[in-house]
């Protein structure tokens, strides 16, 4: 069966495989494109408030409670690595933030951020600011399955897999936020299905070098555990949530948070 040839696999292919698989999801949300021009507002928020309930619990259940046991395992004060690794992630992301030219998805291309977005098209604006969110993801997914290469005991191959597939599950709507805007703008199918889907490119690359650093560098597994979970709370603080709730959805939104924060809890408490 695939799954028992999964499980045979190096942690390292296990995690590109992984990250494989959530740049898909992005893919299958921006192929929606082929199906419709316009998307209900309305479902797009709630997808994007479901997303970021998913990226919340998945920042503590996946990342900061392993990081806290393991600081413990490794005789340090849990908190310490756990503060330091989180308001590093934040830190990080909003210096990115500051520098990357980048535009969010309901936003005209006059309120682009970052440094000189200059004459960049709106589709490459879109496609940067997702980006900007699959770093973290794709790094806390790479840190999870390269603990299990590093043979820590509080790393488990389920607890990864359902990281990925909450992770997964939050980049479909991902992928729609890039694909149809271009696409009621009047940007071909093809043209909007690839530029929504280049957006979760990165991912793979990201859990990469996530499981590589952590595997050669044990002692700073804590730090990066909690680094992407402050980088992924940071984008939900800046991106996901404001965006789930510009078009006036805000209930609609926040019960869909809700809705993924306990989806994702159920996945890595019921996984790992």
């Amino acid at each position: 069966m695939l799954v028992d040839y999964f499980l045979t696999l190096h942690p390292i292919i296990q995690a590109l495989i992984a990250t494989l698989f959530t740049w898909g999801m992005t893919a299958l949300g921006a192929a929606l494109v082929f199906t419709t021009k316009n998307f209900n507002q309305r479902f797009l928020d709630s997808m994007l408030g479901f997303a970021g309930g998913v990226m919340i619990a998945a920042s503590f259940w996946s990342l900061l409670s392993p990081a806290l046991d393991m600081a413990e395992a490794n005789g340090d004060t849990p908190w310490v690595p756990a503060a330091i690794g989180f308001m590093f992630g934040g830190i990080a992301l909003w210096g990115v933030d500051k520098v990357l030219p980048h535009l969010h998805p309901t936003s005209p291309i006059q309120e682009a951020e970052g440094i000189h977005p200059g004459r960049k098209k709106r589709s490459t604006l879109l496609v940067l600011a997702i980006t900007l969110h699959n770093i973290p993801e794709g790094l806390a997914v790479g840190v999870a399955f390269g603990a299990i290469a590093a043979d820590l005991p509080t790393a488990t191959i389920t607890g990864a897999v359902a990281l990925a597939i909450g992770i997964g599950i939050q980049n479909f709507p991902e992928g729609v936020a890039v694909s149809m805007p271009l696409r009621r703008e009047g940007m071909s199918r093809k043209k909007s299905f690839m530029y929504g889907q280049f957006s979760g490119m990165v991912e793979p690359i990201a859990g990469v070098v996530g499981a590589l650093a952590v595997t050669f560098i044990q002692p700073l597994l804590p730090y990066a555990l909690s680094f992407a979970a402050g980088a992924m709370i940071f984008v939900v603080a800046e991106e996901v949530i404001p965006g789930s709730q510009e078009q006036g959805n805000r209930d609609l939104a926040s019960m869909s948070l809700m809705v993924g924060f306990t989806v994702m809890m159920i996945l890595d408490v019921a996984l790992g």
